[in-house]
C-alpha cells in the first residue's frame, strides 16, 4: 500500500497534469493515478505492486513516451523478462521502443533464440545509443563482438587495448568458445592479470581444463588457494576439485554455450553497476544474465548484496535460500548473512542464537567456517568462544604461514578485549615474529601498550612503522595521534586527530580522543563540542558516556 505522504503528493501531481498538460482521451484519472502509482512503487523498489499499477494503466502505452520504458524497467526487475521483450514487439508506433534497453532486450531474446541475422539488426539500432554513455558503450561494443563470433565462429577484433581487462576477459571466452590452441595462456594471463590469481576467472580456467579432461593441472592450480580466505566462488571450486566432482562445473556454465558467455558479460556490467551504487541497474543487468545462464545460481550472492544494500530483507532472505547444504560454501554464506539479517530485524541474542544452532548442525565444519564463525562471534562480543574457534583453526594451519599470523592476530585481540593482557601480547608478537611489517597488528599492540601506559617508547615506533605503510588509515592516525598526546607532544597530536575526525566524524573513540588534545590546547569550548557529540552518537557504550559527563564537569582525568 502506498503511504499517506505518497497518496498526499499523488493527488498534487495529478492536479498540476491536469492544470497544465493537454493529454489524450486515454489519460483519464484512473490511469494516471495507476501510472503515478506505478513509477512511486518503482522508485521504492517494489517491482511487484510496481508491475500491478502498470498493468492498470496499460492504455497508456501507446501514447505516452516514457510509460513504455518505465514498464520495461519494472518487468525486468521483476523477472518477466520474456513478457518485457513481447510488450516491445506488440508496441506499434516505434519510436516509443527507440532506447538502448529495448534494443537490448530485442539483441539478447536473439542471441538466445540464435537468430544472429536478425541479431544484427537489432546491434546496428542498439549502437546508435552507445554515446549516451560509458556503459552503453561497453555492452553495445562488446555484443557486436560477440554476435560477429557467433555468426562467423572467428574473433572479429581485439578489444583489450581499449578496455583492459574487460577486453581480456572477453578475448579468453572467444578464444574458448571457438577452442582454439592459445585458450590455456589466455586464462593464464587473465587469471595473473595485477596479480590476481585468487580472482573468479580460476573457476572458468579450471572449467575449460576439465572440458580438456586435464585433471592433473586443475589440482595443480588449486592446490595452493588459501581455503580460508578464497573467494566465495573459488572456495566452493576448491571444495569440488578437492571431491573430483568435476561434473559441477559444467553443470552451471560452459564456454561453448553462447547463452552462458552474454550471461557472464551481463553479470560483469551488474557488478561495475552495483560498485557505482546504481542499485536499479545493477538488478536489471542482473536479471537479464540469469535470463541468458540461469543455472548459475551462484551469482545471485550480488542480488543479495544489492538488496541489503538497500535494506530490503525480506527480498535477500528469499533469494538465500537458493544456496542449500550441497554447497557448503555458499550455504555457510546463507546462514551468515541471514543471522546479519536477524541482527538488523531483531537484536545481536536472536542472531547469536540462529548461527549458533546452524553452524552446530554442520557435522564436519570446514576450516573456512570454523575460522568465519570465530570472526562472527567475535563481532557478537562472544570473546571466549571465538578463542575457542581460533585456536581450532591454528591446530590446523601451517605454523610458519601467513594465514597463521593473521589468526594470531584476531585470537590476540580477543584476549585483550577479555583482559587477559598477557596472552593478547603473546599472540599478537608471535604474529608480528612472522609477519614483522603487518601494519594492523602493529598499530593493535601498540595501542593496547598506550592504553596500559606501556613501553610508550616502543609502541611509538610500531606505529611511527604502521602509519609510514597507512598514511590514509583513519583508525592508525587516530593512535599515533594518541602516542603524541600521550608525550605531551599536543601540536602534532592535534594535526593527526584533526585527519581521523575528517575521515571517521561519527567515531566515538576519536571524537573523544581529540577532545582530550583539544583541552590540554586550551581549547575547551572546542573540546566541549566533540566531547557533546560523542552523545549523539550510537551505540556508545554506558561507561564511556559516564566518561564523557565527567569530562564536561571537569576535563580529563590526568593520566
Amino acid at each position: 500500500m502506498l503511504s499517506k505522504i505518497y497518496k498526499i503528493t499523488l493527488s498534487l501531481l495529478l492536479v498540476f497534469f491536469y492544470q497544465n498538460i493537454a493529454y489524450p482521451k486515454n489519460f483519464d484519472e484512473k490511469n494516471l493515478h495507476n501510472y503515478f502509482s506505478a513509477l512511486i512503487s518503482l522508485e521504492k523498489n517494489k517491482s511487484i505492486e510496481s508491475l500491478n499499477y502498470f498493468n492498470s494503466s496499460k492504455e497508456l502505452k501507446e501514447s505516452h513516451p516514457t510509460y513504455i520504458k518505465k514498464y520495461l524497467f519494472a518487468l525486468v526487475l521483476g523477472g518477466k523478462i520474456d513478457k518485457a521483450i513481447s510488450e516491445i514487439k506488440t508496441t506499434k508506433d516505434k519510436k516509443l521502443v527507440d532506447f538502448f534497453e529495448a534494443h537490448l532486450l530485442l539483441v539478447l531474446d536473439s542471441i538466445k533464440k540464435k537468430d544472429y541475422k536478425k541479431t544484427l539488426d537489432y546491434i546496428n539500432n542498439l549502437k546508435k545509443h552507445e554515446e549516451e554513455g560509458t556503459f552503453q558503450l561497453i555492452v553495445s561494443n562488446f555484443l557486436e563482438e560477440y554476435v560477429y563470433l557467433f555468426k562467423n565462429k572467428q574473433i572479429k577484433s581485439n578489444l583489450q587495448s581499449k578496455f583492459g581487462k574487460l577486453g581480456l576477459i572477453n578475448r579468453t571466452f572467444q578464444k574458448c568458445y571457438l577452442g582454439l590452441q592459445d585458450t590455456e595462456t589466455f586464462f593464464e594471463n587473465l587469471t595473473n592479470y595485477e596479480a590476481e590469481g585468487n580472482s573468479r576467472y580460476l573457476f572458468f580456467y579450471a572449467n575449460y581444463l576439465l572440458t580438456q579432461k586435464n585433471y592433473l593441472k586443475t589440482k595443480e592450480i588449486f592446490k595452493d588457494i588459501d581455503p580460508i580466505n578464497s573467494s566465495l566462488l573459488i572456495g566452493q571450486a576448491k571444495k569440488w576439485i578437492d571431491k573430483e566432482n568435476y561434473s559441477n562445473f559444467n553443470s552451471i556454465f560452459s564456454c561453448k554455450n553462447s547463452n552462458d558467455i552474454i550471461g557472464e558479460f551481463l553479470y560483469i556490467i551488474s557488478n561495475l553497476y552495483s560498485m557505482e551504487y546504481e542499485m536499479e541497474n545493477s538488478n536489471f543487468y542482473f536479471n537479464l544474465s540469469s535470463f541468458l545462464n540461469p543455472k548459475f545460481k551462484f551469482n545471485f550472492v550480488l542480488l543479495v548484496d544489492n538488496y541489503l544494500q538497500k535494506e530490503e530483507f525480506s527480498k535477500a532472505k528469499k533469494i538465500l535460500k537458493k544456496f542449500n547444504k550441497k554447497n557448503e560454501i555458499y550455504y555457510w554464506h546463507r546462514v551468515k548473512k541471514t543471522a546479519q539479517i536477524i541482527r538488523n530485524e531483531t537484536d545481536q541474542n536472536k542472531s547469536f542464537e540462529y548461527i549458533k544452532v546452524k553452524f552446530d548442525e554442520i557435522e564436519k565444519p570446514s576450516l573456512k567456517v570454523i575460522y568465519e564463525m570465530g570472526n562472527v562471534v567475535k563481532s557478537l562480543q562472544k570473546y571466549d568462544l571465538s578463542i575457542k574457534y581460533y585456536t581450532e583453526v591454528l591446530s590446523k594451519l601451517d605454523p610458519t604461514s601467513i594465514m597463521f599470523a593473521d589468526v594470531l592476530y584476531r585470537r590476540g585481540g580477543s584476549y585483550e578485549r577479555i583482559d587477559n593482557e598477557k596472552k593478547a601480547d603473546e599472540d599478537l608478537l608471535k604474529s608480528l615474529k612472522i609477519n614483522p611489517d603487518e601494519p594492523h597488528v602493529l598499530n593493535y599492540l601498540a595501542y593496547s601498550w598506550l592504553e596500559r601506559n606501556y613501553q610508550i617508547d616502543l609502541a611509538i615506533d610500531m606505529l611511527e612503522k604502521a602509519y609510514a605503510q597507512r598514511e590514509d588509515d583513519p583508525y592508525i592516525i587516530d593512535s599515533i595521534g594518541w602516542a603524541y598526546y600521550l608525550v605531551g607532544d599536543y601540536v602534532e597530536a592535534e594535526k593527526l586527530l584533526r585527519e581521523a575526525v575528517k575521515i571517521m566524524p561519527t567515531d566515538p573513540i576519536v571524537n573523544d580522543h581529540y577532545g582530550d588534545i583539544l583541552w590540554k590546547l586550551g581549547k575547551k569550548i572546542q573540546a566541549n563540542y566533540f566531547w557533546k557529540n560523542i552523545l549523539t552518537f550510537e551505540g556508545v557504550e554506558e561507561k564511556m558516556k559516564e566518561d564523557i559527563f565527567y569530562k564536561l564537569l571537569k576535563g580529563p582525568k590526568n593520566l
